[in-house]
């Protein structure tokens, strides 16, 4: 069990690299790193593997039950975002490389994807943190910092779709998809939020909010009883 965590650490780590080497690639039309991330996919697919043969393999011989039950199956789910995060950075990449040695963005939008960069590179390290503590509340941190990528993707949607827009049909497809490809990179790192959630609670995200919100409404109710039975007995 604990060569399956850290395999998801490992994961983590090398998807976290792949990530910023594609922001590089993107913003400065770097095509020896735009290189080397295409190049880190493979190591990335042999991690992968490896973490689900452990993953059956525990569930095969160890018939775990219970908490490792659940520990198990989530990994085999978390393995495939991760994955997907580093498919995401690869995507972000070739855009790069295509576009050599011009830059992919134009100027005037480049601002609102460095930061969609600097948030999805800070998910990550909060991810990475989250898979060591299974901090509940550090996991919940990474659901809303996500709401500023979906923003700021949605604001790109709105200027690409505007009467006023200035910008080729080329830029404008190579714009689209990249906020598309952050977006879901941020999506991923939110459900991976989410699976850690349902390991330290055994709720999935939505119910142990729902919980939260009922056991402060109970804290709640009950304190207005006290103040309550206090101002009869005076």
């Amino acid at each position: 069990m604990d060569n399956l965590a850290h395999s998801l650490i490992v994961m983590c780590d090398h998807v976290h690299s792949m990530h910023s080497t594609a922001n590089r690639a993107l913003f400065n039309a770097d095509l020896v790193a735009a290189e080397e991330v295409l190049s880190l996919m493979d190591p990335l697919d042999e991690i992968r593997k490896d973490a689900e043969q452990r993953a059956f393999e525990l569930l095969a011989r160890e018939a775990p039950v219970a908490g490792d039950l659940r520990q198990v199956v989530s990994g085999i789910y978390i393995v495939e975002d991760i994955c997907r995060m580093g498919a995401l950075s690869v995507h972000i990449a070739n855009t790069a490389r295509r576009r050599h040695p011009e830059k992919a963005l134009p100027e005037p939008v480049e601002g609102f994807f460095r930061e969609m960069a600097s948030v999805s590179e800070s998910m990550t390290h909060e991810t990475r943190q989250v898979l060591i503590d299974y901090d509940v509340d550090q996991a919940l941190a990474i659901d809303k910092t996500d709401d500023s990528i979906d923003d700021i993707h949605q604001h790109l949607f709105t200027l690409t779709t505007a009467d006023d827009w200035p910008h080729t049909p080329q830029e404008t497809v190579d714009i689209t998809l990249l906020s598309r490809f952050y977006e879901r990179y941020a999506d991923h790192a939110v459900e991976v939020a989410a699976r850690i959630v349902y390991l330290a609670t055994g709720y999935k995200q939505t119910e142990y909010l729902d919980k939260l919100e009922g056991d402060r409404d109970q804290k709640h109710f009950a304190r207005r009883l006290e103040d309550l039975e206090r101002h009869l007995r005076m």
